[in-house]
């Protein structure tokens, strides 16, 4: 397969066969044998071999080849989400990396083909890279390399701004009754009349003017653009900014290769220790041979270390699979667990149920990090794996443990999963104050924006939308609004919510 040597062939084979048994499912996987210095190029492309050309890749091949130079960092493998799935195995590894490597990978192409979080990815991205890349050197030839640089330099500071649930999102068509045209009353609440003399008594004039006042509120509602705050900005940009239809069909690349990475991001964790989970038992049950025992046993346990202060997901990943295994096998679940109080009934538990790997299958096709996280992290297992929230202190310049509590630490982690641990954007107005600008809103979640990379965004938004731009958001418990107009920043403290697009005042105090 590929140009595998004979040996190494012969050792896929069997892990194959090892996988296949133990219940994996997966795409056809096509390995490359290749250089450190080609391994590095594709890690910088992202796995693929071919992207358009930009400094931001030629950074991170130089980051990645002194790092590896150094003795710093070394690339085993990459495996790309595709079908058939493409994976690389680096030349001068010892048999056994190469071993453990490809076992790895089974546990990658399996998730990839079975996790719902990936069903919606383009499994023939390796084409559609090159396509991309193809496009992007056709507009570098028409219109010059420092002008579509810089438009993807401005492209590339946005590309998180998508709505990573949306392609997950099945709405239903309107139906009929939806359709249907309102009369003017409607939406009143009124109480039908027939006797004009009682009219005030069973709709008084004060809940009428009430009642007008919402509907009024409703109707601005509709009017707005858009009607409903809009996460993905990226792609309300390419359809509503004055573009060229360069600069669209850069911007949409950007866009579909984002969306194309994003289900990595959000089961990063999962993915990982579901990998794990299937090397450490394909190789430790079928492919090790005595001599190899202590190599294998070093390196996985440098794949899954973890330094107290830190977040390894393989190590995370790893153990909770195992923990929801051995749970569902002893019964450790539902209401009868959960309301036992004897200490030593709960430590001699065992129903012998057996479902553990029933489960942890199930859990590999439904789940992604924050809910993976959100339903399986208990209180034991952060005491048995030493999960605490640490803060640095400023007077001992050492990390040090903040707070033991664990619904603390369960919120901390699911706060960085969430949407990566970025802020969460959205377009409220795309005519605020009746003026053609942007009016954005930041989703305050307990930690401010930081000002260096807000700034920037802005200016970014400004540069695409080619009229101000105005977010709004919490800086230290209180409401602002920053605004850019393309020359410079204004800020002004807010004493209420911006209003719709025909309201006239931001309502704001210098």
């Amino acid at each position: 397969m590929a140009n595998l040597t004979p040996e190494l062939e012969a050792e896929r084979k069997k892990i194959v066969k090892a996988a296949s048994e133990s219940g994996l499912d997966f795409f056809e996987t096509i390995f490359e044998l290749i250089t450190y210095d080609q391994i590095n190029q594709f890690a910088a492309y992202g796995g693929f071999p071919v992207r358009y050309p930009h400094w931001k890749f030629g950074m991170e091949y130089e980051q990645l080849s002194k790092s590896y130079e150094y003795g710093l960092s070394k690339i085993y493998e990459m495996v790309i989400n595709t079908d058939p799935c493409y994976a690389y195995l680096m030349e001068g590894n010892m048999m056994m990396d190469q071993k453990l490597v490809m076992a790895h990978v089974y546990g990658h192409c399996d998730f990839f083909k079975n996790n719902i979080w990936f069903s919606k990815t383009n499994r023939k991205m390796m084409d559609q890279m090159a396509n991309h890349a193809t496009r992007i050197r056709r507009y570098i030839d028409r219109y010059g390399y420092d002008t579509v640089e810089n438009f993807i330099d401005v492209c590339l500071s946005l590309e998180n701004l998508i709505d990573r649930y949306s392609p997950y999102d099945s709405k239903l068509p309107m139906t009929a009754e939806e359709k249907v045209p309102a009369k003017p009353n409607d939406g009143l609440g009124l109480l039908k009349v027939n006797k004009p003399y009682m009219r005030d008594y069973i709709n008084p004039p004060e809940f009428v003017a009430e009642q007008k006042k919402k509907l009024q509120e409703t109707q601005m509602q509709k009017m707005k653009y858009p009607s409903q705050p809009e996460k993905d900005i990226l792609k309300f940009l390419i359809h509503n900014a004055p573009l060229e239809e360069w600069q669209q069909d850069i911007m949409s690349i950007i866009r579909d290769e984002a969306y194309y990475f994003s289900p990595q991001g959000m089961t990063k964790t999962m993915n990982e220790g579901w990998a794990c989970y299937w090397h450490s038992k394909i190789m430790t049950e079928n492919i090790l041979n005595d001599s190899e025992i202590i190599d294998f046993a070093d390196h996985h346990s440098g794949v899954v270390a973890m330094a107290p202060n830190g977040y390894n997901p393989y190590k995370v990943g790893l153990e909770l699979m195992r923990d929801i295994e051995d749970r569902w096998n002893k019964g450790r679940f539902g209401r009868e667990w959960e309301e036992c109080d004897d200490v030593k009934e709960r430590k001699n538990w065992d129903k012998k149920l057996n479902l553990g790997r029933e489960k942890i299958f199930e859990v590999r096709r439904i789940y992604n990090d924050v809910t993976f996280i959100d339903e399986f992290l208990t209180e034991d297992f952060c005491i048995r794996n030493k999960l605490f929230v640490y803060k640095f202190n400023k007077r001992t310049g050492q990390f040090e443990v903040d707070t033991r509590d664990f619904k603390a630490i369960k919120a901390k982690l699911l706060f960085h999963m969430t949407n990566f641990g970025q802020p969460i954007i959205r377009i409220e107005d795309a005519n605020f104050e009746n003026r053609g600008e942007l009016l954005l809103t930041h989703l305050h979640e307990g930690i401010d924006m930081q000002p260096d990379f807000m700034t920037e965004t802005l200016k970014n938004v400004q540069v695409v939308w080619s009229r101000p731009v105005n977010l709004v958001t919490a800086m230290d418990g209180e409401p602002h609004l920053y605004r850019y107009d393309g020359k410079e920043f204004t800020q002004h403290k807010l004493t209420s919510a911006p209003q719709g697009p025909a309201s006239g005042s931001n309502n704001s105090n210098p």
